[in-house]
Order: structure tokens, then sequence, then C-alpha cells
């Protein structure tokens, strides 16, 4: 409505998906340093838990602005999925931790550090985009990025797909299934995070197409 021109904007709300982006890429670099240097595990787990717990803390913020606002910088459907699927983000990175201590994993699979790398990369170029997510200048530098997300995420489905062709190779008793199913999940839980970065990028995307 032409009234809104008139009424200030909350601008917190840009400055919180930020927030919310860099928390995700500092998620996704725990996970990476705990698979690719499995040590310490426990104390590894719980630094992700610790940043999945601040990543909550921004999420009800969000959704506390949001109530609060009467002007929005976009549509509040879509502030509402941004906020979830941010949240989901990391929830899955931090689900695939839990799991690493509470199966007990010994050693995880290789490919396991490759997905969680692949999603590192993915977080890098959504903490990187999300300033954007306000400038309609930026539309093709932001669709860029979104691409890079996507082939990322080509990247972290042929990983999984070697997983899965793979896991049961050379297991021939009950225990060793138990733990390719363990095995396997956790990889479908980083895959799943890696699927999670690109719906993030696409709602970016779209927020800002909308905008422009």
């Amino acid at each position: 409505m032409v009234l809104s021109k008139f009424m200030p904007r909350n601008p917190q709300f840009s400055a919180k998906f930020a927030e919310a982006a860099r928390n995700a890429h500092a998620t996704a670099k725990a996970l990476v340093d705990l698979l690719e240097n499995y040590t310490d595990v426990d104390n590894k787990v719980q630094k992700v838990r610790d940043l999945e717990h601040e990543g909550d803390r921004i999420t009800r913020e969000v959704t506390s602005l949001l109530a609060e606002s009467f002007i929005v910088p976009f549509d509040r459907e879509d502030i509402i999925d941004l906020n979830n699927e941010l949240d989901d983000l990391v929830d899955d990175m931090e689900d695939a931790a839990r799991k690493l201590s509470l199966y007990g994993i010994e050693k995880p699979l290789p490919q396991m550090a490759q997905l969680a790398r692949v999603v590192e990369q993915q977080c890098a170029l959504l903490a990187q985009g999300m300033p954007m997510i306000e400038d309609s200048g930026r539309v093709r530098e932001l669709a860029a990025l979104a691409n890079q997300i996507r082939e990322l995420e080509d990247q972290g489905d042929t990983i999984s797909d070697e997983v899965q062709r793979t896991l049961y190779l050379g297991v021939t008793d009950v225990p060793g299934m138990i733990r390719a199913m363990r095995s396997g999940e956790i990889a479908n839980l980083l895959e799943d995070a890696s699927d999670q970065a690109q719906r993030v990028a696409k709602t970016v995307e779209s927020i800002l197409l909308k905008n422009a």
C-alpha cells in the first residue's frame, strides 16, 4: 500500500538473516573439523550443538521481530520460509554430528567428510550472499552464487550415490549391518543438509527477484 512508503521498515530482518547464515557456516566448519580430524569427538560434537542452539536463538528472534513489525522488508510468508529453512539447515548438521557420538561411530566413512565439505562451501556462499537480500541491484550476483550452490548440491548427490553403492560391500554379519545402516543414516543427513542449503539459496533468490 502507498502508506508503507512513508513508514519505517525494521532493518533488523536482514541483519538477523545474515547472522543466521554466518552461524550456519560456523556450524558447517565445526562439522568439517569433526569429520576430517576425528579426535576429541564429544567436545567437537558439543561445539556443533552449541552452534545449533545459537541458531535456535536467532530463529526465535526473527519470529519475535515478525510479530512486532507492521512493515516488513518482504513478504511475511517469505520471512517465515527463510527463517525455517535456515533453522532446518543447521538442525540437519547438528543431527549428523550428534549421531556420530550417539552411535559410537569409530571411523566415519570418508564420504561423510566430503559431504560436510560440500555443505561448508554452500554455507560460505550463503553467508556471502545473504547481505544482498534487500539489494535489488545485485540480482545477477546473487543468482550466480545460487547457481554455485546448486552445482555443489550436484556434487553432494554424486558423493551420496557412491555411499549407497559401497555401503554394504563386504558386510557379512549383523553387527556390520548395523554399523553400515547407521553410517548410511548419517550420510543421508549430510546430504539433506546440502539439499537444504540449496532450498535456502532458492528462497533468497526468489525474494530478491520478487522485490527487484
